[in-house]
């Protein structure tokens, strides 16, 4: 199975607006299947699909990862190289963010391994 034969995903178009292209690069929902809906059989179907392509959650993860590096760089930039103190802080805001994001994967990566 792959991440795109479910119903729900518009995978591969040609025209796609750079926001669903943003959306998609950052967020993942997109690839997996609710395990919380339908019948037992159901439920139990979408959750192997899910644990199958796992996977995908550490690609998503070092994206994450180089957000909360890049962000932080820019930050210490702002801060001690231009002393731009309200600009470093929204940069460091946002490493703070995905760090949070990126633990999350993680998280959601090791109980699709091991759960």
């Amino acid at each position: 199975m792959h991440p795109g034969n479910h119903q729900g995903s518009e995978r591969g178009l040609p025209g796609a607006p750079l926001r669903v292209l943003l959306y998609r690069y950052f967020f993942f929902d997109w690839l997996f299947r609710d395990a919380s809906r339908g019948t037992l059989a159901e439920r139990e179907s979408a959750l192997r699909f899910n644990r199958q392509i796992r996977h995908y959650l550490l690609v998503y993860l070092r994206r994450w990862t180089m957000l909360v590096a890049c962000s932080c760089a820019l930050g210490a930039s702002l801060e001690k190289g231009l002393s731009l103190d309200y600009a470093a802080t929204v940069f460091y805001c946002l490493s703070s963010i995905s760090l949070v994001t990126a633990a999350v994967i993680a998280r959601l990566w090791v109980g699709l391994k091991y759960e």
